[in-house]
């Protein structure tokens, strides 16, 4: 009876500071130092949330930028990919469908080279981000569905690329949220 009585005294103090004062603490800090980060990096436009910089979501519209294809219909509650491999006859389909349609819409020659990132879904199924020449490619088309001069819309992509961390660590990437946000932003200046 000591021992259970020890155990459940330990048990209750390990409780207290696992389970209520260090989630406390990092919670705390997280919202002094960045609550932004905290409270999920959400992205607002005149006062309303549209999104988050951290989580991809389906353009379909010919006016906006594309991002990466999803495995799971861009759902964060069910975040995975398709656990395809590289020889899945399933996968070559769906790259081939996918890139046939990234050259359809965006009126590129039937032999034109289309970036992976814009035919493959990331590991996730969510991921916001394009690398840069996936969004130089969509250039045309989003100029020309918005009656847009093409040079002002690569500006634009090349405003919002984003550049390796420190300059050596990750890839040149363009947020599509982020994108089609400053895109809608030069359609409404005059």
């Amino acid at each position: 009876m000591k021992e259970l009585k020890r155990a459940l005294i330990v048990f209750g103090i390990l409780v207290v500071i696992t389970g209520i004062i260090y989630p406390l603490t990092v919670t705390g800090i997280a919202q002094l130092t960045m609550s932004h980060r905290a409270n999920g990096s959400l992205v607002t436009v005149n006062g309303h949330v549209v999104g988050s910089e951290l989580i991809g979501q389906q353009w379909t519209s010919p006016k906006y930028f594309h991002g990466r294809p999803s495995a799971n219909n861009y759902d964060a509650s069910s975040s995975g990919g398709s656990n395809l491999g590289p020889s899945s006859a399933d996968l070559e389909k769906s790259v081939a469908e996918r890139i046939a349609k990234v050259r359809s819409e965006n009126g590129l020659a039937a032999d034109a080279t289309v970036p992976a990132d814009l035919v493959t879904a990331s590991a996730s199924g969510l991921d916001p981000d394009i690398s840069p020449e996936s969004a130089l490619l969509q250039v045309q088309r989003v100029a020309a569905a918005r009656g847009l001069v093409p040079s002002a819309v690569e500006n634009l992509v090349t405003v919002n690329t984003r550049k390796p961390f420190l300059g050596i660590w990750g890839q040149s990437r363009v947020n599509v949220l982020e994108l089609n946000i400053a895109l809608d932003k030069l359609s409404e200046t005059p």
